[in-house]
């Protein structure tokens, strides 16, 4: 009878947890979205709503709209409407799609929704997108059957920001952990306002770009830092004691000199706990619009430190009050100490709609007018992470030459 009993629960079991899946596959539909079609290269969005008046498809690949901001004028991204079968299911098929990672959402009436058909979901500050991966010229971004780097989640001390410990990812190249001998050259990949250690990996596509460079030959194997460039933040939004909060596009510490000021010490701790050739010749720093902003005065108040700069979209216009102006005072004389000798490289990129296009414009014409040797590269688009893919995918194969 115990016996009997015992079967009996489980078979219930197996049939509650089957009927909890069916009822899953029920919620969302026999759909497929997104499909791209392999020999057009058109994608088709589809969703479910049968009692929805109007869905629209929100779409990185979509036309842009301006919008004023608090920061200026940036791009938005397009929407498109959605047409209704007769069985309640909204569908939109695009243009043939450039090699690229694609975001999306859903907009069913005026609610905005992601698509319960795709798993693959990216978070971009407080928002949560889809993503569409189209092979091609950005193939790169791909995972590909290549050897692999380890990504690490590290925790160190901070005490500069008053932290015992904080968190930052690290790339490894593959083989790193089986040559005890051998040391590599660093990058230091800075994020942008609003963002953690995990935009560059997550968004960015960091560690896939890294493989498969190192892979092509293109790119020596190097360690990637990428720290959190929020200073009174620990680490990730959630993962650390009375952090349920909702992420923020402007956070505490971030553009008023405690970074800048901290960062030597992070630099130094990479170099006591990882195989690195702690030299300027094998050292990089680069960023993304804050993270560029980290960058410029990172290197430029560190003039030893760092070889290879790369500003990608950043913010350039002297900031802080405070015990850590220093930190952006004098920028003329530092940089003059900074190009002398010049630094291996110095990359400038942006779009050319990107709201910091102008003040790139004057970065740049100070360089020139001191004679001071930089490389620059000008895309289409404006502030987005289409572009700072293209950079790090153009960047990283410059280095440690």
């Amino acid at each position: 009878m115990r016996k009997l009993f015992i079967t009996t629960l489980c078979v219930v079991g197996c049939i509650t947890t089957a009927a909890a899946q069916e009822t899953i596959a029920i919620n969302t539909g026999d759909i497929t979205s997104p499909e791209l079609n392999a020999t057009t290269r058109c994608a088709t969005f589809r969703m479910a709503a049968p009692n929805a008046q109007k869905v629209e498809l929100e779409a990185s690949f979509l036309p842009q709209q301006k919008v004023q901001t608090p920061l200026g004028e940036m791009e938005q991204t397009g929407r498109a409407a959605m047409t209704r079968d007769s069985q309640g299911v909204w569908s939109y098929t695009s243009a043939p799609l450039e090699s690229e990672m694609h975001t999306y959402c859903f907009y069913v009436d005026g609610v905005r929704m992601l698509d319960p058909n795709n798993v693959y979901q990216l978070r971009d500050i407080a928002t949560y997108t889809n993503y569409l991966l189209v092979d091609g010229a950005c193939s790169n971004y791909l995972v590909h059957n290549v050897k692999h780097g380890t990504v690490a989640k590290v925790w160190y001390p901070a005490p500069k920001l008053g932290m015992e410990q904080r968190r930052m990812t690290v790339y490894t190249p593959a083989g790193y952990e089986d040559n005890a001998n051998r040391k590599y050259p660093v990058l230091y990949l800075l994020h942008g306002a609003g963002g953690d250690e995990n935009a560059w990996t997550e968004l960015g596509r960091a560690q896939h770009i890294l493989d498969n460079l190192i892979a092509q030959g293109k790119a020596e194997p190097m360690i990637v830092v990428m720290p959190n460039g929020n200073g009174a933040q620990k680490a990730v939004p959630g993962e650390y004691e009375d952090a349920m909060y909702k992420p923020s596009f402007m956070n505490a510490k971030t553009m008023e000199g405690s970074i800048e000021a901290a960062f030597p010490d992070l630099v130094q701790w990479v170099d006591n706990h990882y195989r690195t050739l702690p030299d300027k010749q094998h050292r990089a720093i680069a960023g993304l619009s804050m993270g560029g902003f980290h960058s410029l005065y990172i290197s430029a108040n560190n003039p030893q430190m760092f070889g290879y700069v790369g500003l990608f979209s950043a913010a350039v216009k002297r900031m802080g009050k405070g015990e850590n102006a220093y930190i952006y005072q004098d920028l003329d004389e530092k940089l003059a100490n900074q190009f002398k000798p010049a630094p291996y490289l110095y990359y400038i990129a942006i779009g050319k709609s990107d709201f910091l296009y102008k003040d790139n414009v004057d970065f740049r014409q100070q360089l020139d007018r001191k004679g001071y040797k930089h490389e620059y590269v000008e895309t289409e688009g404006g502030h987005i992470w289409k572009n700072w893919r293209i950079y790090l995918n153009q960047f990283a194969p410059k280095l440690f030459k």
